[in-house]
């Protein structure tokens, strides 16, 4: 087994620690000591499983690359029939009880038409029942989240079957990390909201990208509680425009905490006498951003 130095990058460390998985930071430091992915299982000393969900952890987190091909074909989805619906019943027991487990997590009875859409995830996108399954749940628990009092359609099932089967989620080991990462993702974003004091709605479509943005450059509590209220103070409430400029500066200046910000702020502080506590570099900064409208 290699064991070359390893350095880090910031924000693979924030990736790591935020999956909250040993198995796939130990992983990651095997893999970027340089030794083959093969060799993992036997010198980790992990189970088969043990390794796919790390493996599955660290795709989820963009550390590690996906050799698979994309499941879904090109071209028009297949259009299958009320007869192919009902041979399927006749003859194939897995997916006579993935039928009925299906309408057990939904509560309801399905009509040919969505039978029709169940099997074009087994036929079509190639799941097994396992993860159709895991799917299902997944979309119900969403739903819910979002503070729907009915189930998910199997319209919006379907669409979110064809964004897995896309990238490549064809095991329930891909898929428990993929809804680990949603789970942690939308953590992370409430949090930031009730920083921002957003409460009672969900973020708009624009709103969310500045938000999922900023939480992709991997600043901590404290850096948006900074970038916050110097918005506020400047330009009299949440202006996400003027925030995002803050903080693509403090990224692009390797400050992400606010820690680092501080001693940012005190290695560019402006005289005493002048301008306040502001970095010369900071009013210069909210000066062309004002003149930017």
């Amino acid at each position: 087994m290699v064991t070359e130095p390893v350095n880090l990058s910031q924000s693979d460390v924030r990736k790591l620690l935020g999956a909250a998985s040993p198995d796939a930071a130990l992983l990651y430091l095997y893999i970027t000591s340089g030794n083959p992915l093969r060799d993992a299982q036997g010198d980790l000393g992990m189970s088969e499983a043990r390794l796919a969900c790390a493996g599955a952890t660290l795709r989820q987190l963009g550390l590690l690359e996906d050799s698979k091909p994309v499941v879904v074909a090109p071209g028009r989805r297949p259009d299958y029939s009320q007869r192919d619906v009902l041979e399927a019943m006749d003859h194939d027991c897995a997916f006579r009880s993935l039928y009925g487990e299906i309408q057990r997590l939904l509560g309801r009875t399905l009509n040919t038409e969505e039978m029709k859409i169940i099997l074009g995830f087994v036929r079509y996108l190639g799941m097994s029942g396992d993860v159709i399954t895991v799917l299902v749940s997944y979309c119900k628990d969403r739903a819910r989240q979002r503070g729907s009092l009915r189930g998910p359609s199997l319209r919006a099932i379907e669409k979110e079957a064809y964004a897995w089967a896309e990238q490549g989620i064809d095991s329930v080991e891909e898929a428990a990390a993929y809804i680990q990462a949603q789970n942690l993702r939308n953590s992370r974003l409430a949090r930031l909201m009730n920083l921002l004091q957003i409460r009672g709605r969900r973020l708009t479509a624009a709103e969310e990208r500045y938000a999922q943005s900023w939480l992709d450059m991997g600043f901590d509590e404290e850096a948006f509680s900074t970038a916050y209220e110097r918005t506020c103070l400047n330009t009299g409430g949440l202006n996400w425009a003027y925030m995002n400029k803050i903080l693509q500066r403090w990224h692009q200046q390797g400050l992400h905490t606010g820690e680092q910000i501080r001693s940012g702020d005190r290695r560019t502080a402006v005289p005493k006498g002048a301008s306040g506590q502001l970095g010369q570099a900071e009013l210069e900064a909210i000066q062309r951003v004002l003149q930017e409208g």
